[in-house]
């Protein structure tokens, strides 16, 4: 009798295993990426906000981008990266792997968001002109990052135990997303120091 109760405890144990909704995202976690990724959209839109066409093309030399080709960059990376997290999610969720995640969140923040290391955009990366117009860029990226922000603030996907592989090392797709917008604060940085050039065309701003 007790073999019996003990194999029914058993299998009621695997069904319930079974029907178990993925982990979603902790209120702390939603929030801090929220915070994030509508913060960093913020900041863009202040910085790029009233500058005239001469301003947004300017570059300090030819080896530097103008702010134009930064948010090209920006918006360029924000569908790429959101997709490589979204990538993630298509293989089964695997607890067992998150102790190969090494970075904490904050920490990853910190380190994309720092320009004190420059790194060369991928080439999939580099500005084109892909959108034909800096207005079209700045338009796509609103677009996307506000799907985004809709995207972290409703969904229910396992983010922590779905992962990326980056060349510095694994990272959860929750944290994929906070490095899209890390990498946005990143290169409104490097707007600001286009703008802060003293050879910067001052009128209009």
């Amino acid at each position: 009798m007790k073999t019996l109760k003990f194999v029914l405890v058993a299998v009621a144990a695997i069904a319930m295993s079974f029907d178990r909704p993925a982990a979603t995202l902790t209120e702390s976690e939603r929030k801090y990426a929220l915070d994030l990724l509508q913060g960093t959209k913020d900041d863009l839109l202040k910085k790029v906000k009233g500058l005239t066409a001469e301003q947004l093309s300017f570059k300090a030399d030819a080896a530097h981008w103008s702010i134009a080709e930064c948010v090209e960059h920006i918006t360029l990376a924000e569908t790429q990266l959101f997709e490589y997290a979204q990538s993630g999610l298509k293989e089964p969720a695997d607890p067992s792997k998150r102790s190969e995640v090494k970075t904490k969140d904050d920490e990853l923040v910190k380190m994309v968001a720092d320009r004190s290391q420059k790194r060369e955009a991928q080439e999939t990366l580099k500005p084109t002109g892909k959108f034909g117009s800096f207005e079209s860029t700045l338009a796509d990226f609103k677009a996307q990052r506000d799907k985004h922000i809709l995207y972290i603030k409703k969904t229910p996907d396992d983010l922590r135990n779905h992962y990326n592989d980056f060349p510095f090392g694994k990272l959860d797709t929750y944290q994929t997303i906070l490095l899209m917008a890390a990498h946005s604060r990143r290169h409104t940085a490097q707007i600001q120091e286009i703008l802060d050039d003293p050879n910067f065309p001052k009128n209009g701003k």
